[in-house]
């Protein structure tokens, strides 16, 4: 087929390229002609926007000009576009909704997009809901989804911090930077962090990553293959599954206890199933809120040393304690480079920032920074330096300090409200840290079902069956985060969820 594709500017500059097939039997002008109604009906030519002169685009084309007058005039009379004298041809304004986008009952996709669909990411079981119209439902909704309030991001400071950066470094500031392992000050000043929590650490085992989700898909790209076995705690962090699940990992969850993992359970796991990670957040663990005790951390490292399993040990959030005696990481306690560490300063900062790291001795670290720099090259310079001005300044820990009473009077606020407004038959354990309260429901409940009903009502929570490595499992849980809304808020979101649950017992009952 002898095609030949031209681009032309439109509003704002952007290219549209018409493909032209001289051997077909269908006129030019209609090939024409039908481009531009598919483009101007599915809102890539959006109304307003200027077309080409007709002398313009047919020398452009290579086609006579009557051809694409031709063109022109049809696409005038169905409405779609408008000649002003003077000024040149314009897209006109929609009379009817732009048209949807096609069913595959309609246009089947590629076999090639078909297969895609078959291996997506998003498991359909768990995200089968659709995703809620957030402008629809208005300021009025209450989510208790997501990490934290924005209103209490450090916005102001971390603004301080980047124009110092800028001033002072330049357009060093700006460059790739120190490819793959990071910004040795930031590094340097890791270390000092995880000193006071007793991890020893050099800035050489110091890798920075984009957030703690690159450091865990590093973790398992370099360590394990698809149809290898990975042990996780039931429930975990949802993304870590999804992640595990793209790679093609055969799961393993096991159960958590007030105590966090039942470790207890492990080596009957360990000799059956061969494991080549284990994965674990040992405090305030997402979603449940549960830290694992002083003994299970140190039977754990036994285990995984003496079955030669690595851990991967996820500190998304260790720093915020409200209450209880701190304990020491697993990385802490390891002596022999059985533990590969990973947190983040997300959480406690700003999202946004997608700035985390890694802690690995011996041979690892290096295979580690080698996928890194295939990866991405490096985390950006900017943040990583501006991140470092702020956190050398001491503005790090003064925000630490005032999140910590900031949500622990969020976390009280909730627990007061589930007590007075949540049918009896709710049951939950307060956490002593952490951002995450974990509810489970009486029977009969399932939270993918009343989901929907809570949006109606303007609440959201986090379904439990998206945490557990089978979702059947987590029908009836949910999480909820106490650390993204004021305590009048959290009382009224919660009020809200329980004459939802109270409604949903009627109509089975």
């Amino acid at each position: 087929m002898n095609m030949s594709f031209l681009a032309f500017s439109i509003l704002c500059g952007v290219p549209v390229r018409i493909p032209i097939d001289r051997q077909s039997e269908i006129p030019l002008y209609r090939q024409i002609e039908d481009y531009l109604r598919q483009s101007i009906l599915s809102g890539s030519l959006p109304p307003g926007a200027a077309l080409p002169a007709t002398r313009e685009l047919a020398r452009q084309l290579g086609v006579s000009r009557i051809t694409i007058q031709n063109a022109y005039i049809n696409l005038e009379s169905d409405g779609l576009i408008v000649a002003r004298e003077g000024s040149g041809t314009f897209v006109a304004p929609p009379l009817t909704p732009a048209s949807t986008p096609r069913s595959e009952a309609e246009a089947p996709w590629p076999l090639w997009q078909q297969e895609a669909s078959n291996t997506s990411v998003f498991s359909k079981a768990i995200y089968q809901e659709p995703i809620p119209d957030y402008q629809k439902l208005g300021p009025s909704l209450i989510r208790f989804t997501g990490v934290g309030d924005p209103r209490f991001f450090p916005v102001k400071d971390f603004l301080k911090a980047i124009q110092t950066v800028i001033r002072r470094d330049g357009v060093e500031a700006l460059d790739y930077g120190e490819f793959g392992s990071g910004y040795p000050p930031l590094r340097q000043t890791i270390t000092h962090i995880l000193a006071s929590q007793g991890i020893r650490a050099s800035p050489n085992e110091v890798l920075i990553t984009s957030g703690s989700q690159q450091g865990i898909a590093l973790v398992c790209q370099v360590l394990l293959k698809p149809g290898d076995t990975i042990l996780v705690e039931s429930p975990t962090y949802n993304l870590a599954l999804e992640l595990f699940r793209s790679l093609g990992l055969k799961i393993l969850g096991v159960p958590v206890d007030e105590h966090g993992m039942k470790v207890e359970t492990l080596e009957s796991l360990l000799q059956k199933w061969h494991p080549r990670l284990i994965y674990t957040i040992p405090n305030f663990q997402n979603p449940t809120g549960v830290c694992l005790s002083s003994a299970r951390r140190r039977m754990l490292l036994e285990l995984a040393r003496c079955y030669n399993v690595p851990i991967l040990e996820d500190d998304y959030a260790g720093d915020l304690r409200y209450e209880g005696r701190v304990l020491p990481a697993i990385k802490a306690l390891d002596q022999s480079g059985d533990v590969i560490y990973t947190g983040t300063f997300s959480k406690m900062l700003m999202p946004g920032l997608r700035l985390g790291f890694l802690i690995a001795s011996g041979p690892i670290f290096y295979r580690l920074l080698s996928e890194k720099w295939v990866t991405d090259f490096t985390t950006s310079t900017l943040i990583q330096r501006t991140l470092d001005e702020y956190v050398s300044l001491g503005r790090y820990q003064a925000h630490l300090r005032r999140s910590c009473r900031i949500h622990c009077t969020r976390r009280d606020a909730m627990l007061s409200a589930i007590r007075r407004y949540l049918p009896p038959g709710v049951h939950f354990d307060p956490p002593q840290g952490g951002l995450y309260l974990w509810l489970r429901l009486p029977e009969g409940f399932s939270t993918l079902q009343l989901l929907p009903l809570a949006l109606q009502a303007g609440v959201e929570f986090t379904p439990g069956s998206w945490f557990f490595p089978d979702p059947v499992e987590g029908e009836r849980y949910l999480r909820l985060n106490f650390a993204t809304q004021p305590p009048e808020r959290i009382e009224e979101g919660i009020r809200r969820l329980g004459e939802v649950m109270r409604r949903a017992q009627s109509a089975r009952r």
